[in-house]
């Protein structure tokens, strides 16, 4: 086996907990897995109609912190699909949507620790500093530096890649409406709201960069005659 091969313990991927009605929150094994657990089923275990948040409390799986741990979960992936045709396209800043994917993770982390039910040591261990926004700040100045201005509206195109990072700037914004409620009800850092809220401008940006890397025109909108 490959444990035996390698002298090295690997968590399980199945867990069996779904054979009798009870299920790990697949959100939870990107999230938390990080942070140095083994078994993924002793990290978020969910049984029907329930699943548990970081701080082990025991929420309805459509409770907000489940609705925003999968909007994040959500661009992740589709950031993750948006880099590879990046790398196809040989664009250069491929290493700042790899950091920015795993500081949703962190995103999430912190989500599902919501602060009424946190102790201290779960708020140190999951703290998000406002310096991630600060640096897509810089990132943001960085592109548009290197635009034309905007004169119309512009529709998602541009090449395969400028269309992809258009589509997670899409999931950010929802992603960032349901983290806002959360923020609203003080259980999440208003930290991680600024960062969605930046992380969208600049996939905007980025998205245009990419069309213009590529040599492809963005399709500007035009209002149609019925």
């Amino acid at each position: 086996s490959q444990t035996e091969a390698t002298g090295k313990k690997f968590p399980r991927i199945y867990t069996k907990t779904g054979d009798k009605g009870t299920a790990i929150n697949d959100v939870g094994q990107e999230l938390f897995l990080f942070k140095g657990r083994h078994r993924l089923y002793n990290i978020l275990y969910s049984s029907i109609g329930f699943s548990s948040t970081y701080t082990g409390e025991r929420r309805p799986k459509d409770d907000l912190v489940f609705e925003a741990l999968g909007a994040t979960d959500e661009l992740s992936s589709a950031i993750g699909l948006a880099r590879e045709f990046c790398l196809d396209a040989n664009l250069q800043f491929v290493s700042e949507l790899e950091k920015i994917q795993c500081m949703l993770q962190d995103v999430g982390s912190n989500i599902a620790t919501p602060l009424s039910s946190a102790r201290e040591s779960h708020k140190v261990r999951t703290s998000f500093s406002a310096d991630p926004a600060q640096e897509l700040e810089q990132w943001i100045d960085k592109y548009s530096a290197q635009l034309p201005p905007l004169t119309n509206f512009i529709l998602p195109s541009g090449g395969k890649a400028s269309a992809s990072l258009h589509v997670a700037r899409a999931v950010c914004r929802r992603a960032e409406r349901v983290t806002f409620k959360l923020l609203q009800k003080g259980e999440a850092d208003p930290n991680i709201g600024k960062y969605l809220n930046r992380l969208s401008d600049y996939l905007f940006t980025l998205a245009r960069y990419a069309a213009k890397a590529e040599g492809r025109p963005e399709t500007k909108y035009t209002r149609m005659q019925p």
